[in-house]
């Protein structure tokens, strides 16, 4: 028999990870291309402004279908998860009511201004307009992060009228589990977008396409991504201390830990047995380590998941696994990031960096999806951690009807993507747009003389 709940959830799922394909490239895009216009006004380099007009077209088309798929999502806390909208309203809707009053509709004015007013209007306020869509998108970012974070670590509420209402909202907007949301997602999505950069000018690097205009752009990026690389590692480490204390089943289904115990161990190879509530194999463990990542006490006490009925932990080997890939991926960004450093002067000399990056491109996408399902899935049961239970937040709907709308979002979603990627894939082999001959332009401009 189908179950509204759980098809509610994979609806959801299903939404936020399409949309997630398209958010960090957006906030990491715009930042580089504004990066690449304000250098074009502090040299005068006719290839940064370029680089601009290159990235920005990217940008565009990813943000045009970002912000469709983006749309989607808030329809559903009506549509899917009505009673948890009642619950939680007054806090919940808040934050995304100024994420679209005050965000939204800043990045959307000035991305307008600055598609169209090249050479309309003057170039810094021109390079203003593009700094302003960035910081719109990333402001965005931030009010939805801070109710992503309430949900994760719920603050500033009174619960009354059997609903979760607003007491404090700045205890809400200063949750500190909302802003290490924040700076960890956009990192990541910085990274994504050095990646994207670095993958697509070593693909015309090699090919000797514009060979002065992508070393430009790699060596922008190749700072870029190591600067973030290492950042996100950093605060991962400290958003995962902090989900410690907030949220252990969490850390124990991230880490596998079924038992309690002081002086917890960090194994690097673990391969968890859910079934029979142990792990099938715990191999090289290092002694005490992971109470110190944890809390950063060697001999700190680590709850096992046996601590809680079976009932309220989350699904240990899906959120087990995607933390480890996304972990290994992270280093491997970093490993990958140093070489591009190290490469940034003269990336055309060496192929093997050049013929690796391109097919790199995929797999910041690949991490930043894996973080999203340790955040949702290792947050089980609970929509509203300790408060409000997913099963108790559904819509009294039939399941039928979400079995069609699912439906019917695999297949727009599955075309939208297919448009987002024919036309990234096709503007980026095609590269920049030819440069400006102003010597000709000057002379046909000229008035006639005898």
């Amino acid at each position: 028999m189908l179950d509204v709940v759980l098809l509610s959830r994979l609806q959801f799922a299903v939404a936020t990870l399409f949309h997630f394909l398209f958010v960090p490239l957006t906030l990491g895009l715009s930042l580089l291309t504004a990066i690449f216009e304000t250098l074009y006004l502090k040299t005068g380099d006719e290839d940064y402004k370029r680089a601009a007009k290159f990235w920005g077209k990217l940008f565009l088309i990813n943000f045009a279908l970002g912000v469709v798929t983006g749309i989607t999502l808030e329809f559903q806390f009506g549509t899917n998860w009505s009673k948890y909208s009642v619950y939680v309203g007054d806090i919940f809707g808040s934050l995304l009511a100024i994420e679209a009053t005050l965000a939204f509709f800043l990045e959307s004015t000035f991305i307008a201004i600055w598609h169209f007013g090249w050479d309309r209007i003057s170039p810094k306020l021109h390079a203003i307009c593009i700094w302003l869509v960035a910081i719109g998108s990333n402001i965005s970012a931030l009010w939805i992060l801070l109710a992503n974070g309430w949900m994760q670590h719920p603050v500033g509420y009174v619960l009354r009228n059997n609903r979760a209402e607003l007491e404090s909202f700045f205890a809400v907007v200063t949750n500190p589990f909302g802003w290490l949301e924040f700076f960890h997602t956009t990192a990541g999505a910085y990274v994504l977008a050095g990646f994207f950069v670095l993958g697509i000018s070593a693909w015309h690097i090699i090919r000797k396409n514009e060979l002065a205009f992508f070393k430009k752009s790699f060596n922008v990026a190749a700072i870029w991504s190591l600067v973030f690389s290492l950042f996100v590692v950093l605060n991962g480490d400290i958003h995962a201390s902090h989900v410690a204390h907030t949220q252990p089943t969490k850390l124990a289904a991230m880490e596998s830990v079924w038992e309690t115990q002081s002086g917890a161990p960090f194994y690097l190879l673990v391969i968890p047995d859910e079934e029979n509530e142990r792990n099938a194999v715990e191999f090289l463990g290092i002694p005490k380590l992971l109470s110190f990542i944890a809390y950063h006490d060697p001999n700190a006490e680590v709850k096992g998941l046996k601590e809680w009925p079976k009932e309220e932990r989350p699904p240990v080997e899906i959120t087990f696994w995607s933390f480890r890939l996304m972990v290994a991926l992270g280093m491997l960004f970093i490993l990958i990031s140093i070489w591009a450093f190290l490469r940034r002067k003269t990336p055309e000399k060496d192929r093997t960096l050049l013929r690796i990056l391109p097919w790199a491109i995929p797999l910041p996408y690949l991490a930043c999806e894996l973080g999203w399902i340790v955040a949702e899935v290792g947050r089980q049961p609970w929509l509203v951690y300790g408060l409000m239970k997913t099963s108790a937040g559904v819509s009294p709907i039939a399941p039928v009807q979400v079995v069609i709308s699912l439906l019917a979002f695999i297949l727009v979603y599955a075309l939208l993507g297919l448009v987002d990627f024919y036309l990234l894939f096709k503007f980026a082999r095609k590269g920049p747009d030819p440069k400006e001959d102003k010597e000709a332009e000057a002379a046909e401009a000229a008035p006639a003389t005898l």
